[in-house]
């Protein structure tokens, strides 16, 4: 793990002298009728390019689309190293990427699943199918990546989670889930349905291909431990990964490297999932 931990160290720091184009995007949401921003990252050769694949990368609680650009230095990088584009939408500070039975303007999942797809195929030289779109993303965004994911397998072909919410139910006085789906006590079907991990008898075996990293000092170890173990149990292919690390920053600036470089494996693989 060391070895390969250099190597990607190496390679994102020896990408050729190429300058990716970091631009954002005002995106009209019908469902939540409002404009919502994404920053969109194409690689510097995307003038000649006929059609790429996306990555989809989602923000945490209490952030917005320009988290990743702005604090992991040299993430655009990745669009030419690994000839994608990158979408990174503003998911609501405290939204967790659900359709809220509570906050009709908490129209999340509809939106990235269905409207920001949309658009950005419509906008850009994309491969307008799921074997061309990959959706990951950090804690909530994590959370969010894996349940768009399952729930809507004919768009996404793979999905990752860095230090993910992945089961919610442990947490229910936190991070403004109960705002979204109300309180647990009244309303313990709307968590039990809305948890990743309680979302995986829609998966079949190699419907998805799948990642999760979570660092041992992170307070989501425990949920991410347990959905490796479902995932175990249920013979659904993924890539999991553990090392030291907490739910921070410098973990993420880290694991993001593996995520896309699992992403563009998937694209480059030709096999449709």
């Amino acid at each position: 793990m060391k070895r390969l931990i250099i190597f990607l160290f190496c390679v994102w720091r020896l990408v050729p002298a190429q300058a990716a184009i970091v631009d954002t995007i005002e995106v009209h949401s019908l469902s939540m009728q409002k404009n919502i921003k994404a920053v969109i990252v194409t690689p510097d050769d995307y003038a000649s390019a006929k059609e790429l694949p996306v990555v989809y990368l989602l923000h945490g609680y209490g952030g917005n689309h320009l988290d990743w650009i702005s604090k992991v230095k040299g993430v655009e990088k990745a669009a030419d190293q690994f000839n994608l584009i990158i979408v990174c939408p503003d998911g609501g500070a405290s939204s967790w990427y659900w359709d809220s039975p509570v906050d009709p303007t908490s129209k999340y999942e509809t939106f990235v699943s269905s409207e920001l797809v949309k658009e950005i195929d419509n906008k850009f030289k994309t491969v307008k199918d799921r074997k061309g779109r990959a959706i990951t993303g950090l804690s909530m965004g994590g959370h969010g990546a894996l349940f768009l994911a399952f729930n809507h397998q004919d768009v996404f072909g793979a999905c990752g989670s860095m230090s993910g919410g992945v089961d919610i139910r442990p947490f229910p006085n936190n991070w403004d889930i109960a705002k979204r789906l109300g309180t647990y006590a009244e309303h313990p079907e709307r968590w039990e349905k809305n948890t990743v991990i309680n979302r995986l008898n829609v998966l079949s075996p190699s419907s998805l291909a799948i990642i999760i990293d979570c660092g041992t000092g992170d307070f989501f170890y425990n949920v991410n431990e347990k959905l490796h173990q479902q995932l175990l149990y249920r013979n659904i292919p993924h890539d999991y990964i553990t090392r030291p690390g907490g739910h921070s920053w410098s973990y993420w600036a880290n694991a993001v490297k593996f995520q896309i470089l699992f992403m563009s494996n998937y694209f480059n693989s030709g096999k449709v999932l």
